[in-house]
């Protein structure tokens, strides 16, 4: 609960403390999981003191325990350990510190270790952070590599000497680190997020050599596998031998059997390339040299044939079928025309034979009233009606007689 304190009403130290330990006496006993990284047997005394550490994290608490609750099992405890520990927390008012006593110490077998393990993996692939989909391509000619691995060891020179043999030019960004124990968690996961935030680094290996299970136990925390998983560029894990298979492998965007396989796989060979080069550029020189000829063998083909070879002869040939076809056109039009003159000649005549002014010629007239209405009654006409009479040489005018 909160208390009500102010400026003018404080608290002392003592009470602050005794308050505290109040509180932390309500907790009651827990079961703590941590990694054993100090460890004090004196001689003769009869209580054991030691810290127990969270691997994941940068946080310790000390653990006292009466020597025989550790006698127990001391054949199988050391520094570095994992334990589980049923505890119940103490507050050490004169001093303000907090510790755990000890009742119960548990080692965490190898089986138990592999059995939790297998429970974070399948949460963290349902999760899907081991999502092939989520992996990137590696670049081809990486030209900054970054480098996490052991001070001095094994797995760094493995990585170092097999690139630069494969590819002289290749540079590296290395970060030495501890790889197994109470501090490698904190100290790889800082420096892939340092390689990470490099612009010009290409590809990030994590290296180390092969170990126990234990000693394996860094690369499958549940911290790292979230860095790697965060981080924009592409990450090769190269931990221990083949068959060792830390949840870093799932993560990484390439997993290396060893060391020297991410060197390999991450660094083309110089020789390699040069010797696929040259293949390349042969295969491409056939590849031309068939196009060539069967282009050239085509083109020969092609002038061989007589419409190439002696163009005109076609025209030559055609040209009588030419001159045929169009005398013939004449011949025809001619006669086609002929037989229309003399259709129209007769035509004509006829017309002319049949026209008005035939008849005319011939000795008739015709009688016109004075609005032009022809005349073909007697009745039509009256008295000294004037009319005008149409011959074939002109025209006159008539006067009716009564």
């Amino acid at each position: 609960m909160a208390l009500n304190t102010s400026a003018e009403a404080p608290l002392p130290v003592g009470e602050v403390s005794r308050l505290i330990g109040g509180w932390i006496d309500r907790l009651g006993a827990v079961w703590v999981e941590g990694q054993i990284t100090q460890l004090s047997r004196r001689p003769g005394a009869g209580v054991v003191f030691l810290t127990l550490r969270d691997p994941s994290y940068d946080i310790s608490v000390s653990v006292t325990c009466y020597r025989q609750v550790f006698d127990s099992v001391a054949d199988v405890v050391s520094e570095g350990a994992r334990v589980v520990v049923l505890a119940k927390p103490e507050w050490y008012a004169p001093r303000g510190q907090l510790s755990l006593r000890a009742a119960e110490i548990r080692p965490v077998g190898v089986g138990e270790l592999l059995a939790r393990l297998e429970q974070l993996k399948k949460a963290l692939a349902g999760e899907g952070l081991f999502a092939p989909e989520r992996k990137r391509p590696l670049p081809f000619l990486p030209q900054l590599i970054g480098l996490v691995c052991g001070r001095a060891s094994a797995a760094e020179r493995d990585v170092l000497e097999n690139a630069r043999h494969r590819w002289p030019a290749v540079r590296f960004e290395v970060r030495n680190v501890a790889v197994q124990g109470v501090h490698a968690v904190p100290q790889v996961v800082q420096a892939v997020k340092e390689l990470d935030e490099i612009d010009d680094v290409d590809v990030i290996i994590v290296a180390r050599g092969g170990g126990s299970v234990e000693d394996l136990l860094p690369f499958s925390d549940e911290q790292l596998v979230r860095t790697v998983a965060a981080c924009r560029t592409p990450v090769v894990s190269a931990i221990g031998h083949e068959p060792d298979n830390p949840l870093l492998d799932y993560v990484a965007d390439l997993r290396a059997s060893t060391p020297t396989d991410a060197a390999k796989k991450v660094v083309p060979d110089v020789g390699e390339e040069y010797e696929r080069v040259r293949m390349l550029r042969d295969r491409a020189r056939r590849c031309v040299g068939a196009i060539v000829e069967r282009e050239e063998r085509g083109l020969a083909h092609a002038l061989a044939r007589p419409s190439i070879e002696d163009p005109h002869r076609m025209i030559d040939e055609r040209a009588d079928h030419v001159a045929a076809l169009l005398d013939r056109g004449r011949r025809t039009l001619g006669h086609l025309l002929d037989r229309a003159d003399s259709e129209l000649s007769h035509t004509h005549a006829r017309v002319v034979a049949l026209s008005p002014a035939a008849t005319l010629k011939r000795g008739y007239a015709v009688l016109q009233k004075s609005d032009g209405h022809v005349v073909r009654d007697p009745e039509e006409v009256g008295a000294d009606e004037v009319l005008r009479a149409r011959v074939s040489e002109g025209e006159f005018t008539v006067r009716v007689d009564a």
